[in-house]
């Protein structure tokens, strides 16, 4: 059986199940609102609930997994932490000085309901939040070792791994990840001359790549994996958000605005200048082919074409919303 022919029905079985994990993670992380601080509580909450794939968890844990990790609660403040910056990003990509948009996944945006301060803020709560949540893993690290007992070899190791992916998760969202790659994306809109291969290639590499390579390498760091295997999740991640972001491209052009729960056609109207534009449907289709391939040839070479992740990696991948 190859990746294209997997039992679908099967696997979006499996799929709803491990986003209904992944989403009672997220929940359990958020705060109550209550107190002085309640209105950006509601917002930051409202952000996070408003849908989502929860691609970034999903492959965290998958990933985990597929490197021999036991316990899944290990890795469970990491994957509502990538969730809360994967969102906080998402509110200030909307926010009038930024995209301007009023409705994302059919709802309104967090700004068009709380205004554009608390828009501001509330994205600022839950990268803080975020952090906050990923560094409670530490806790678990010593869940049980008793305090007055010397560290042992596995809790210094376990201390060693959480430390790993506390930093890889802060470069991924930072300067040199993320928000390196919306600078690059904001400075290009306003250039005169026209975006260059190099330049999108940067952005989309940066933009969205990089959560979802510090998703799976955090998922492989916490489960052990040897530095070569984290070095390939890295390439795999890289592959897989690069298509990711160009299949946006292709469907923002072809796509169904319902189905999306977005208007198509925005880049265009906005003059934004994408893959799709700067290389044609065709060759944009064929890219996204390209990197599909490779991201699930570097999975199966560790878990066989037809394991989940290799099925959930083609899903992402040629998604039609």
């Amino acid at each position: 059986m190859t990746v294209e022919h997997f039992d679908k029905d099967l696997f979006e079985k499996k799929l709803r199940d491990k986003v209904a994990y992944a989403e009672e993670v997220l929940l359990r992380h958020l705060p109550k609102e209550k107190g002085f601080q309640k209105k950006v509580i509601e917002a930051m909450n409202y952000s996070v609930t408003a849908g989502g794939k929860r691609l970034r968890p999903v492959l965290m844990r998958e990933t985990y997994l597929l490197f021999g990790g036991k316990d899944t609660t290990d890795i469970e403040p990491f994957m509502a932490a990538v969730e809360m910056i994967h969102n906080y990003s998402l509110v200030h990509d909307d926010l009038p000085a930024m995209d301007n948009d009023e409705y994302r996944r059919g709802k309104k945006t967090t700004w068009a309901v709380y205004g554009d301060d608390f828009g501001i803020l509330a994205g600022d709560g839950l990268l803080n939040l975020a952090f906050e949540t990923a560094v409670s893993a530490l806790d678990l690290c010593f869940e049980h070792h008793g305090e007055e007992e010397p560290a042992t070899e596995e809790v210094l190791e376990k201390v060693q791994r959480v430390s790993r992916a506390l930093k890889v998760l802060a470069q991924k969202a930072g300067i040199y990840g993320m928000i390196g790659g919306q600078t690059a994306d904001i400075e290009a809109e306003k250039q005169e001359q026209p975006i260059s291969e190099e330049q999108l290639i940067f952005i989309h590499a940066h933009k969205t790549a990089a959560l979802i390579q510090a998703s799976m390498m955090i998922g492989a760091i916490l489960a052990g994996a040897k530095e070569e295997d984290i070095k390939n999740i890295e390439t795999c991640a890289y592959n897989i958000g690069l298509a990711f972001q160009i299949q946006d491209d292709i469907l923002d052009v072809i796509g169904d605005s319902k189905e999306l729960g977005k208007p198509v056609g925005s880049d265009e109207q906005n003059h934004k200048q994408t893959y799709v534009t700067l290389k044609g449907l065709e060759v944009a289709k064929l890219h996204v082919e390209q990197l599909s391939r490779e991201a699930i040839a570097l999975v199966g070479g560790l878990t066989g074409e037809d394991s989940f992740l290799a099925q959930l990696i083609f899903t992402l991948i040629h998604r039609t919303k």
